[in-house]
């Protein structure tokens, strides 16, 4: 599960080697929340455990550095 570095917070952004196959998303994990994002547009896949609130301050911190996401990911997916 490679995180992406460089990305301050309480969040840990990650991928899964699995998931390449998929559209470009990245996992956001604190505590034991989880959640996933698609990235091309910027929309939640899916939650378990992440308030409303925390959800709009993880799209936003998405939305923030996302050209750095999606160079982690093709760096790792190809």
């Amino acid at each position: 599960m490679p995180t992406i570095p460089g990305i301050d917070g309480p969040y840990r952004l990650f991928f899964y080697s699995f998931d390449c196959r998929e559209p470009v998303h990245v996992h956001v994990e604190r505590d034991d929340a989880t959640c996933k994002f698609w990235l091309e547009p910027v929309a939640l896949a899916s939650n378990y455990g992440f308030s409303p609130r925390e959800l709009n301050r993880i799209r936003k911190l998405i939305q923030e550095h996302h050209s750095e996401i999606q160079d982690a990911w093709r760096q790792h997916c190809g």
